[in-house]
């Protein structure tokens, strides 16, 4: 095939665009002398991509009904069966609609990307199904996974089963309505801002978000390279564990992967805590919005775990309550420059890239009043940034996300884990369409405080349901050192034994 040159008009456009000013004469000097290097691009649209094999029979499946779908968690219903046997034999999993699963259509929550359908398996996928796990089909997730409340995914919002009309949480909202209606035993969660915890909280589930480059990220939307992460989202401690223990590992194709520590994370289950030495973050409570059960229902908790042995102190770390600061240019600048600007790749990474994503989701410049206000108002902040600051924030957030990190690490050298409110808040009533727009932006980021600074440092976080308020949960959040998501299973495990979380 020869690919379209660009004429002498387009041509022009580029170099002005670029700051050059140039003649029609030296215009089409270049012209002439880009052809041979064009008859380049023209090999490469000849050749096979080098895109990983499809190993296991679908369906397309199809989208399922209001009467199906009563919390509008599921986009796409499409059973794939995976090995006769397996570490997940028996075990039913919903897959986040941002992650690739080949012959059945992907949305990422967005009309602007509805009709794509992919041609590969993400890693996750193909690691689920040869542990022979049976995927039921794509989970409901929030636009281009921009909301930490489930209100923005298109075209309808995830309702909390817990209680009617409450949010379920984001991004991952579809996924933890799923397994809070006991419609799955299993879900795959993505988080950047805390997309596996927050909907975890909300819907009163577990969900860790694993140290960053544990799980292979291959084969999902990305969103910011630096803050990427996805992972198991589970009713109980084992079954999480035991996903994990399927998820992790280095692929070969990731670039977010640097030597990542792998465990068998099964192990750490049934195990006694006394002298586990847990750090409560006093900057993890009390914050503006924090509410009072919140915080009581967490310290009670805490309580539990040392009167179960574990050694409890109380430690102060300044930097935390600056962690969302440092997040925000790192999400909003980055996100930009890469998930949207770059088509949902960018470049400059070596990795494995969907060229078809790439293509379908570019197209949202023709749609672009469609997107959510929560996504255009990050465009709008990290498109500033770019333009009148040369990305200087992002570069300063991530030179400070370093500094973050060691502020966590000096706490965990002297102690196993840290411990706070998974959120400061409850799940919220989801906005209705008489509600001022400002509600659309205060439901999707009032309840990221806690969560999106170990993002940004990379920690492994998890989400443990820990009470109830007003029919609603409550989460205490675990905190571990890089790679050490056994001492949280550990802990969280035992906490889980001592008692029905529902009645504490």
């Amino acid at each position: 095939m020869s690919i379209q040159r660009p004429n002498h008009e387009q041509l022009a456009t580029i170099i002005k665009n670029l700051g050059m000013s140039m003649d029609e004469n030296e215009v089409n000097f270049f012209l002439e002398n880009l052809q041979g290097v064009f008859d380049r691009y023209d090999l490469i649209d000849s050749m096979p991509d080098n895109i990983t094999p499809v190993l296991y029979p679908r369906t397309s499946g199809y989208r399922p009904t209001k009467e199906e779908n009563p919390h509008n968690a599921w986009y796409w219903k499409s059973e794939i069966t995976g090995a006769s046997e397996g570490k997940l034999s028996n075990k039913t999993i919903a897959i986040k609609d941002n992650v690739m699963v080949a012959g059945v259509p992907m949305m990422n929550g967005a009309s602007t990307l509805e009709g794509f359908v992919p041609d590969v398996d993400a890693t996750i996928v193909t690691r689920i199904l040869d542990a022979g796990g049976k995927i039921l089909g794509k989970a409901t997730c929030e636009y281009f996974c921009l909301s930490g409340g489930s209100h923005t995914s298109s075209p309808a919002p995830v309702v909390n089963p817990r209680k009617e009309g409450y949010s379920a949480g984001g991004s991952s909202s579809g996924s933890a309505a799923l397994l809070a209606h006991n419609e799955v035993d299993l879900a795959i969660g993505g988080d950047q801002g805390g997309s596996i915890r927050i909907p975890a909280a909300y819907c009163g589930v577990y969900g860790l978000k694993p140290t960053h480059g544990l799980v292979p990220y291959t084969g999902i939307m990305p969103i910011e390279l630096s803050i990427d992460h996805t992972g198991p989202m589970s009713r109980n401690v084992e079954d999480n564990a035991l996903l994990l223990e399927v998820l992790a590992g280095e692929d070969g194709l990731d670039p977010r992967q640097y030597n990542p520590k792998t465990a068998p994370y099964t192990k750490a289950l049934g195990n006694d805590i006394r002298g586990t030495r847990i750090a409560v973050v006093k900057e993890g409570f009390n914050h503006e919005n924090s509410e009072k059960d919140v915080d009581d229902k967490v310290n009670a908790a805490i309580q539990k775990l040392e009167s179960m042995g574990a050694i409890i102190t109380q430690v102060s770390i300044p930097m935390h309550s600056d962690g969302v600061v440092i997040w925000t240019p790192i999400a909003l600048e980055g996100l930009q420059w890469q998930m949207m600007l770059g088509n949902g790749y960018g470049m400059n990474y070596k990795g494995l890239y969907s060229p078809t994503l790439m293509e379908a989701h570019s197209h949202w410049r023709t749609k672009a009043d469609e997107l959510s206000d929560t996504l255009k108002i990050c465009m709008f902040t990290g498109q500033y940034g770019i333009d009148a600051y040369r990305g200087k924030f992002y570069a300063k957030a991530q030179n400070l996300s370093r500094k973050l990190r060691s502020a966590y690490d000096a706490v965990l050298e002297q102690n196993d884990l840290l411990v706070m409110p998974t959120l400061p808040i409850k799940a919220t009533k989801l906005p209705q369409q008489d509600d001022p727009r400002e509600t659309t932006f205060a439901r999707a980021f009032e309840m990221v405080a806690n969560t999106a600074p170990f993002d940004v440092t990379g920690h492994p976080a998890m989400a443990i349901p820990c009470g109830r308020s007003d029919g609603l949960p409550i989460s205490m959040m675990l905190v571990g050192k890089h790679f050490d998501e056994m001492t949280i299973y550990k802990v969280a495990h035992a906490f889980e034994q001592a008692g029905d979380w529902e009645k504490m």
